[in-house]
């Protein structure tokens, strides 16, 4: 039986500049700390932003996005849910997909695999930063927006983390008065020589007590050996205590995975003026992370793990022996689902020892591949939901809600899938083409079902010898061709002469019984 794990809204005092670090709840190492993002990718008006902020998922944003639709009260849907509360249970429910896929995850793996699989994406915010071991980390996003199918893929086939080991480091020797502006540097070795060392970081706390005349106005920064700069508090308008902090702990997640070894820097800044006091009067750093195993379970690790070619100071393997792959940290015969092998580079120098500038690596798909042949954008094997694999280009072709609701429309011939997209641009000439073609042959078949009728019946009036036309009976010629002049005498044969002769007669009758 695994303990529960907490997933915990970052909060929605956005508008007010509140800050969830001064929130006990997402502020604790124990809680999966979700914040928003609105459909197009902004930092919602109510977000607050921390340092303990893990990752994030969609929620409503301005009053063009859309919300977020869900379960209601009284056996009803809604299409309005907003707020970091409507964040957290997509997390939670991602989180459920990933211990499906495995049961044995802890509340660390879980946050190990959202630090590892959650993507910056296209999340605006000014604050975007690499930290110390290059992950991209904001104090609006965290490490970015969850991926489901990531996570799900990542905890299918992951170990779990070693214990956890806690080095608590004293930081200040006396009471320092803050002032306007206070830096406080310390080199830590993280309990170096003790079963409590770390060496890989998860989570960092400074705990402070403090007291300030105006809460509100202070701003407090942890700067880790790596360079990385977390913004453990900023300035509150509405905060107007004078009560200062009481032992209270600051967290940051922004360093996982650093080695903690180094000069730690401690900055609290006065944002509103010199006349405000206040005096810091203590300061522990509590670092929580992995550490190097004991020598003897160091050696049982080596001796059973002989694909690993080249270990680090902190016994984590580097490179791996020929035929091998470097794989979180171990070495795999074959990649993972959602891996290729790739190139890593190696930036670790052991003594004087050269080592390869890179090695052979499980890396993760190229984007939006779900499972891939290599890292080329176009070897992709599966897709992501709401996407079509192409297996003649090896891409994923994203679908729309109707390609969705009707996968038969965008297939063209076995094999060779296409969005219906492709051929629309061209539909409109098609039509315009076939119609005319239509009303062409539509216009050649009436015009050749006159000229089969007419035949040569067709009687025409010639022309007097003056240049008119002449209605007169013995006028009429029959219609053969058209004539090279009009009313040639000579153009009448003999038959047609016979002809007009029986019709005088029969005209000559009729005026007679007429007259009779």
């Amino acid at each position: 039986y695994q303990k529960p794990i907490f997933v915990w809204a970052s909060g929605n005092g956005g508008r007010e500049k509140d800050s969830c670090n001064c929130d006990g709840y997402t502020n604790s190492i124990y809680t999966l700390s979700i914040s928003s993002t609105t459909q197009n990718g902004n930092v919602p008006w109510y977000s607050e932003a921390c340092s303990s902020t893990l990752a994030t998922t969609y929620s409503s944003g301005s009053i063009n996005e859309k919300q977020i639709v869900t379960t209601d009260l009284k056996s009803k849907c809604t299409d309005s849910h907003t707020g970091t509360s409507a964040s957290a249970p997509l997390a939670a429910g991602i989180i459920a997909l990933a211990l499906e896929a495995n049961k044995n995850l802890t509340w660390r793996d879980m946050q190990h695999l959202v630090v590892r699989t959650s993507r910056p994406a296209h999340l605006l915010t000014i604050d975007w930063r690499a930290n110390g071991v290059g992950r991209k980390v904001s104090h609006s996003y965290g490490y970015g927006l969850l991926d489901a199918s990531a996570i799900v893929s990542l905890a299918s086939t992951w170990t779990n983390v070693g214990p956890q080991r806690k080095c608590v480091i004293p930081m200040l020797s006396e009471p320092r008065n803050i002032g306007s502006h206070l830096l406080i540097n310390k080199s830590v070795d993280a309990c170096t020589g003790s079963d409590s060392c770390v060496t890989s970081l998860e989570h960092v706390q400074a705990r402070l007590t403090l007291t300030y005349n105006r809460r509100g106005n202070l701003a407090i920064h942890l700067i880790s050996p790596a360079g990385t700069r977390s913004t453990l508090l900023h300035p509150r308008p509405h905060d107007y205590s004078s009560e200062g902090f009481n032992d209270w702990a600051f967290m940051t997640t922004h360093s996982w995975d650093e080695n903690p070894n180094g000069v730690w820097t401690l900055e609290i800044e006065n944002v509103a003026g010199a006349s405000d006091y206040g005096t810091l009067t203590q300061f522990s750093l509590v670092l929580y992370g992995t550490g190097s195993p004991s020598s003897s379970s160091s050696k049982e690790s080596q001796s059973s793990n002989d694909s690993c070619k080249t270990l680090d100071l902190s016994v984590k393997c580097i490179e791996c022996n020929a035929g091998y792959y470097l794989f979180q940290q171990s070495c795999v015969k074959e990649c993972p689902a959602g891996f290729a092998v790739g190139s890593q580079p190696l930036n670790y120098t052991v003594g004087n020892a050269v080592l390869p500038a890179s090695v052979p690596a499980c890396l993760a798909c190229p984007e939006p591949c779900v499972t891939c042949s290599s890292l080329s954008p176009q070897s992709c094997l599966s897709c992501p939901p709401h996407s079509s694999l192409d297996q003649i280009s090896g891409t994923c072709l994203h679908l729309n809600h109707y390609m969705r609701e009707s996968p038969g429309s965008f297939m063209v011939g076995p094999g060779n899938q296409r969005p219906l997209g492709e051929f629309s641009s061209q539909l409109p000439l098609t039509i315009a083409v076939l119609s005319c073609v239509a009303i062409i042959a539509t216009f050649a078949s009436v015009f050749l079902l006159l000229q089969i009728r007419s035949g040569a019946h067709i009687k025409l009036p010639s022309l007097e010898a003056g240049g008119g036309f002449s209605l007169g009976r013995n006028r009429m010629v029959s219609y053969r061709g058209i004539p090279t002049m009009w009313g040639d005498e000579g153009m009448n044969t003999d038959s047609e002469n016979e002809e007009f002769d029986v019709h005088n007669e029969r005209t000559a009758f009729i005026k007679t019984q007429s007259a009779i």
